[in-house]
């Protein structure tokens, strides 16, 4: 384990620019075995129960990886630190937390506290098209704002970080289309 770092917490979407939670570690990271996708309803935060948007979760994938950013806590901030993540992540209980391993830039290998899709849950949304989710996010909005803003910077901090995800980038430039076309 890194010194001082209790805990190791993986983010992938919007947890890599808005953690909410203090971390004395911030690395990049990488987890195999599952993709980014927008696989997921959003009736709370970035859509409504009458109009769900769209947000990412992790979707196991054979042969595939994601890209994103581990965050280490202290032993002090741990129990803090969940039941924030438990109250932010778990509101709907479509989110899975699981302990997978994650390698940071540097090599290291962490065991992280992840949130993937529940494929039971009712929000789980597999199998939509590019366009069909571009479509979706360029209409959306809830209690955090638009869907477009939630896709837009996760793309931007991904950039900042260096990080590619090729779908995320076409989605960013589709839902800019649409929304510029009314």
């Amino acid at each position: 384990m890194v010194a001082d770092v209790d805990l190791w917490v993986f983010g992938y979407g919007s947890l890599m620019w808005d953690p909410g939670f203090a971390h004395v570690r911030r690395e990049t990271a990488r987890l195999e075995g599952w993709r980014r996708s927008f696989c997921m309803t959003s009736i709370h935060y970035r859509g409504t129960p009458e109009a769900p948007g769209l947000v990412l979760a992790l979707d196991a994938a054979e042969g595939a990886a994601c890209d994103g950013v581990a965050f280490g806590v202290t032993a002090e901030a741990r129990a803090g630190v969940l039941a924030y993540l438990h109250d932010r992540e778990l509101v709907s209980d479509a989110y899975l937390e699981r302990r997978l391993p994650v390698r940071l830039a540097d090599g290291a290998k962490v065991e992280a506290v992840t949130y993937v899709i529940d494929h039971d849950h009712v929000q789980y949304r597999a199998g939509l098209t590019l366009e069909e989710q571009a479509t979706i996010i360029a209409r959306s909005s809830g209690r955090n704002g638009t869907n477009a803003d939630y896709l837009w910077n996760t793309v931007d901090h991904l950039g900042a970080l260096g990080l590619a995800d090729p779908d995320l980038d076409w989605l960013a430039e589709q839902v800019r289309r649409l929304k510029a076309e009314g």
